[in-house]
């Protein structure tokens, strides 16, 4: 299994963590930490100072509410900058003001308890974390240079002195390596833990009409089936044999005569309606997807877009099939949107198994700014996932990229 974030790369491959590039990462996550913390310090301590100066003209009111909803701004940062040390990224929990506007928008984010929680992530990143990142940093770096330059102070046997230190340093310095990784991970645990989205819990009405709406969707896919299986059996056998039949005439029509160049382009038309219903075919149920499982069939769709796609896609086995149906067309609708709307030059697909849940990742380097409320397909792919108690992110900036990620429950068969 791929690691995902420090932690998970001491403990999978400890013998492999010192040559990966977790080490770096995790010192420049916590260095940049330590900077933007307290730079940020000196600021919020200025506004604060000037708000509460102001507050005899009311100005310092607004300075002060800056203050409070300026955890929105760093949230969003510490969730970009997170990506430093976790692969997996943090959509933004905020909502959709309903309307235009700065009040619609102060409204919503006053409201929200998402932004409480970055203003109290903020205090306690200003206050505390980032003084223990630049000493973590600080320590890891002065403490093995320090102990490997014990020879230079030496002004005895300098030389002895080095040759037992410098190694001595050496070992320090790996050891700081994890001590940098391990306070890292904790660090990005604590940031994902306050910063991203919560899942509010469903009440019983909720449950009933989720229920409702997987009986629907369970019916539906019967349907599409049975429609897969006529088309296969009827249609799509009937254009064959008329196919055949139509090439057996030819042969007794002399060629050049207006009856063989009819036969040959009634031929030809068979033969693009019979395309058009294998391709009918493959949308209402891909055979691929029913014999060779997910990985394959995803790989069936990425070269078949028009829009570059890299497939890095790990199923260890097969995994139920209303999830890798519903896997599946989440795949086949976001390239689609890729493809029509995001003028991307390329295009990602990856996804893992990790525990009980499969996840898959969408990416693309358009220009961003897919809404569901405009009718772009991922309010549909939503509920498709919602269904099977899964969860669909999308985090789409404009001037992108886009990135579509979708959490389904499975286990093996």
């Amino acid at each position: 299994m791929i690691a995902r974030t420090p932690l998970q790369a001491m403990t999978q491959r400890p013998s492999a963590f010192l040559r990966s590039s977790w080490p770096w990462r995790s010192a420049a996550y916590l260095l940049g930490g330590g900077v933007v913390g307290a730079a940020l310090f000196l600021v919020f301590v200025g506004l604060i100072l000037a708000g509460l100066l102001l507050l005899v003209v009311l100005l310092g009111v607004a300075v002060l509410v800056a203050v409070a909803l300026s955890g929105i701004l760093v949230g969003g940062f510490e969730r970009w900058r997170l990506r430093l040390i976790d692969h997996d990224p943090i959509v933004s929990p905020h909502r959709r003001p309903p309307e235009a506007g700065y009040r619609s928008w102060l409204v919503t984010r006053v409201k929200e308890a998402s932004t409480w929680r970055e203003l109290a992530y903020t205090a306690m990143s200003v206050l505390v974390l980032c003084w223990v990142d630049l000493g973590v940093v600080a320590l890891s770096v002065y403490v093995p240079v320090q102990v490997g330059m014990l020879g230079v102070y030496d002004d005895y046997n300098p030389v002895p002195m080095l040759l037992i230190s410098v190694p001595f340093g050496l070992g320090l310095a790996v050891c700081a390596m994890y001590v940098l990784a391990a306070w890292a991970g904790a660090r990005g645990a604590l940031a994902r833990a306050v910063l991203a989205p919560r899942d509010e819990e469903l009440g019983d009405r909720l449950v009933a009409v989720t229920r409702s709406r997987a009986r629907l969707v369970d019916s539906f896919e019967l349907e599409r089936r049975r429609i897969e299986r006529d088309l296969h059996d009827g249609a799509q056998q009937h254009l064959t044999a008329l196919i055949m039949r139509l090439g057996l005439m030819r042969l007794d029509v002399p060629p050049g005569t207006p009856q063989s160049a009819s036969l040959e382009e009634a031929i030809t038309q068979a033969r693009l309606a019979l395309d058009d219903t294998r391709e009918l075919i493959r949308g209402v149920h891909p055979k691929v997807l029913s014999d060779r499982g997910l990985a394959a069939a995803v790989r069936d769709l990425a070269g078949r877009s028009v829009v570059p796609v890299a497939v890095d896609l790990e199923v260890p086995g097969r995994l139920p099939p209303p999830v890798e149906l519903t896997a599946y067309f989440t795949v086949s609708e976001a390239l689609a949107n890729v493809t029509k709307h995001s003028g991307a030059t390329r295009c990602e697909v990856r996804g893992r198994v990790v525990g009980d849940s499969l996840w898959i990742e969408i990416r693309d380097d358009g220009r961003g700014g897919a809404d569901p409320e405009r009718g772009s397909g991922l309010t549909g792919l939503a509920d498709r996932v919602a269904v099977h108690d899964g969860t669909l992110m999308v985090a789409s900036p404009r001037g992108g990229p886009t990135l579509l990620r979708v959490e389904l429950p499975c286990h093996f068969e």
